[in-house]
Formats: structure tokens, C-alpha cells, sequence
């Protein structure tokens, strides 16, 4: 973890969101207590039974927030892109992290101590709508993936994540290959599958000519069929 100069930076640009709801002296205050960290890739950011210190906004790269499940295998329960907060939930239900965070690819990431943020949530009801707004997102989405990873089948859990990485982090210039090259092992822990069984759901799909796969790079070729299988479960 390597701290960045905060001068490089420019929070008005990348909390745009939230600094457009401060007053001059609550910006000064988020400027003045904010620090720029660097990870590199696989490097954690938080622990699991940690507690909440910071909350975290990702502003360059890819984040991933997952849990340690039974026998030693994880869940990624969420992928963060650019400009996402997160880091928060446990302080304010007032416990330690339930989840790990780590960077899925080398990643700058501002961090905001809790307790500032805590003080303007009081003292600017515009800034707290904006973060019950974000939970309440965030909630919604893991209530729908939560359905999805359990009662879909292989192929349509697979079919819902790939869909689910294209709509967080885009496609490449060729309007195809997925703008983030994940391994088979992570995909599965996405997908609440075993490796294995990522690997040869994935060959059925570039067998069916739904993907082209090199590498860890993805290609949708038929992403209408994707939204079918998926869509049908």
C-alpha cells in the first residue's frame, strides 16, 4: 500500500457527486482528512472482523468484495468500479467487516475516516440521502443477485454474471471483449460455482458460439442468447 499525495488528486473532480452537496467549510474538511492510498494488484484493502475505520471510494481500477465460505472457498459478493463507495456499512450498524476487500487490479483509492464522515451525515441531510440512496442500491442489487445465484441453474448463474461484468466495467474498443479479464476460479466464486464447472460452462458457450474466449479475455459474440439463458435461469 503506497499513500499518494493528495495534490494529485483532484477530490472536487473525483467525488464530484458528493462535493457538489458540501459547503465550502465541509469540503474543506473532507479535503483536509482524506488520504489517497495505492494497491497493488491482490492486495488487500480491508479484513474480514476488522474494524471500520474508513470509508472508501475506488478511483482508478477494480476492487472486488468477497467472504471466505464453508471449506476454504470464497463468494465475491460485489465488484467495485470507478467512482463506488464502500467500506461503510458495518460502522454504521456498528460492527466489525463481514467482508474482505482487495484490489482486483492495481488501484487508487481515497479513504475518508468514518467519524468525518459521520459528522457532516449530521449536519447535511442532502449528503446523508445521497449515502441511504447508495445502501439502498446496493441493497436492492444483492437481494436480486442473492435470488439469481440460488435458483438459477449453471448456465444461466454464469450467463447473469458475465452480463452483470460487462454492465459494471464495459466492453473494450471492439464493443465485445469485456473490460476486465477475470481467471476462471474468480468467475466461479462470482458465479457460486466450482472452478470446474466455470470451465465447462464456458467451453459450452464458446462451443454454442455465445463467447470466444483468449486467455482470460471474453468476447460476447451473441449477447442476446446470453440474456435468454439467463433470463430462463
Amino acid at each position: 500500500m503506497i499513500k499518494q499525495n493528495k495534490a494529485e488528486v483532484d477530490l472536487s473532480a473525483s467525488l464530484s457527486e458528493v462535493w457538489r452537496v458540501l459547503t465550502e467549510n465541509e469540503r474543506e474538511v473532507l479535503r483536509s482528512s482524506a488520504t489517497i492510498q495505492q494497491y497493488k494488484r491482490n492486495e488487500l484493502i480491508y479484513c474480514e472482523n476488522e474494524e471500520p475505520k474508513d470509508m472508501m471510494c475506488l478511483l482508478r481500477g477494480k476492487v472486488k468484495i468477497f467472504k471466505e465460505g464453508v471449506g476454504g472457498r470464497s463468494q465475491i459478493i460485489r465488484m467495485i468500479k470507478p467512482i463506488q463507495y464502500f467500506g461503510y456499512r458495518a460502522y454504521f450498524a456498528q460492527e466489525n467487516y463481514l467482508t474482505n476487500a482487495s484490489a482486483f487490479e492495481a488501484s487508487t483509492v481515497c479513504l475518508i475516516p468514518l467519524t468525518v464522515v459521520k459528522t457532516l451525515l449530521l449536519g447535511n441531510t442532502s449528503l446523508a440521502l445521497f449515502f441511504i440512496r447508495q445502501l439502498s442500491i446496493d441493497l436492492g442489487i444483492a437481494d436480486e443477485r442473492t435470488v439469481n445465484l440460488t435458483q438459477k441453474h449453471i448456465r444461466g448463474r454464469l450467463a447473469e454474471s458475465l452480463l452483470f461484468l460487462k454492465d459494471s466495467y464495459g466492453l473494450e474498443e471492439d464493443g465485445a471483449t469485456l473490460s476486465i479479464y477475470l481467471s476462471r476460479e474468480d468467475l466461479a466464486n462470482l458465479s457460486n460455482m466450482t472452478t470446474s464447472n466455470a470451465i465447462r460452462t464456458l467451453s459450452t458457450f464458446v462451443s454454442e458460439r455465445i463467447i470466444v474466449m483468449d486467455g482470460r479475455k471474453i468476447k460476447l459474440i451473441d449477447e442476446e442468447k446470453l440474456r435468454k439463458i439467463s433470463r430462463m435461469g
